[in-house]
């Protein structure tokens, strides 16, 4: 049976004016505020958000294939409302299976509110399953939050900010608190420290919460320290690693297209000045190029799409998303550096589009999960824990 054609938000017109915009943001290390007015008024940052709240309703197919072309406009503006759309993503999937613990955060996003995650601590390589902030019970039900959290994308606008620490005094044992925090009610100060490499637009500024309160009903999950089969912690890694995937082979998709310009604008005077495109060490680059990126970006749709449909992999899945998020970071590094041996010199100047996106594509490696710790997942998926 045939399945319906994708729907889009993304206009080429508005990708034209994101991608014009990129290169002025990425000099001048600014945040991209036309971009997210852009992307507001063409509905974007209600992608996920149901019809029945006056959203989109796409399901994460379609906004991995969406983030795919805004990434080879804008990569840092992709990566940056990516955060958004993950946490509205992991509200839809857990809607979509029943769970209304994060109905909130779909009812906030069609209100406008703007989501980002607090997550990401310095020094902590157990990432969402240990945490160095500090969560603090209060009276009402409620926690307050008292940490640094790095890495926070679009840092200088949003409103809400999901985060989690951990609970030492929890009547049932040490609990991972996870809850949203609002921007307007205090405890939260954002530092003024993202000067970096590349995907500078992110503004992925450090956030120093001191005391930042969560409502009662916005604390979603208190689970035990550790690795969890909580839909919570799927939802988590389904829509974060699928969407992060889908932004780094956007990356790809740009790069692979300039190579081609390239080898067609450039000429050989050892080829009695005809184009590159002839010459076949070129054409091999290209083609090794154009197979890898041709690899990846089926995968991506597959994964999404096996999420959507709520296929069984068991206890496979935290594998299957890991090593979709290590095969497409890599793809799109890959790829950038045969296009720019490609391009040849002219793009190691700092304003070459190929230039930023070898910059931006290194980011991929930061991500969670990192290589060595999806390797770890997949090492257990395939042979079983480590004996004690």
């Amino acid at each position: 049976m045939s399945r319906p054609e994708p729907r889009t938000l993304l206009t080429d017109d508005l990708l034209r004016r994101v991608a014009e915009r990129a290169p002025v943001h990425d000099r001048e290390n600014t945040f991209p505020d036309a971009d997210l007015d852009d992307l507001r008024d063409a509905g974007y940052l209600r992608a996920f958000v149901p019809e029945r709240l006056g959203g989109a309703g796409l399901t994460l197919e379609e906004v991995a294939r969406e983030q795919v072309r805004l990434a080879g406009a804008a990569p840092a503006t992709a990566l940056a409302v990516n955060m958004h759309l993950v946490v509205t993503g992991m509200a839809a999937l857990l809607a979509a299976r029943g769970d209304d613990s994060l109905d909130h955060v779909l009812q906030d996003a069609a209100a406008g509110e703007v989501f980002a995650f607090g997550n990401s601590e310095a020094g902590n390589d157990l990432v969402m399953f240990g945490s160095r902030t500090r969560a603090e019970r209060q009276p009402d039900g409620g926690y307050r939050f008292t940490g640094t959290k790095i890495f926070t994308s679009l840092a200088p606008v949003w409103t809400r900010l999901v985060t989690f620490g951990r609970d030492d005094e929890h009547p049932d044992g040490s609990r991972l608190v996870h809850a949203v925090v609002a921007r307007a009610d205090g405890g939260v100060t954002t530092k003024d420290d993202w000067d970096t490499l590349g995907m500078r637009a992110t503004q992925s500024r450090t956030t120093v919460l001191d005391g930042a309160y969560a409502r009662p009903d916005r604390v979603v999950r208190a689970l035990p320290p550790g690795p969890s089969a909580d839909p919570y912690v799927f939802a988590l890694f389904a829509a974060f690693e699928v969407l992060l995937a889908a932004v780094y082979t956007g990356i790809g998709r740009r790069a692979l297209d300039l190579a081609v310009a390239a080898a067609h604008r450039r000429t050989s005077m050892k080829h009695d000045g005809r184009p590159y495109a002839q010459d076949p060490d070129i054409r091999w680059r290209v083609a090794d190029a154009a197979l890898a990126q041709d690899g990846i970006e089926p995968q991506v749709w597959s994964l999404a799409r096996d999420v959507d449909d709520r296929v069984d992999h068991g206890a496979r899945w935290f594998s299957l998303l890991v090593g979709l998020k290590v095969r497409a970071t890599e793809t799109a590094r890959q790829v950038v550096d045969g296009a720019i041996r490609v391009a040849g010199g002219g793009s190691y100047f700092s304003g070459h589009e190929l230039g930023r996106l070898y910059r931006d594509v290194l980011a991929g490696l930061f991500h969670p999960s990192d290589d060595e710790s999806a390797h770890a997942t997949v090492a257990t998926a395939w042979l079983g824990p480590l004996d004690d």
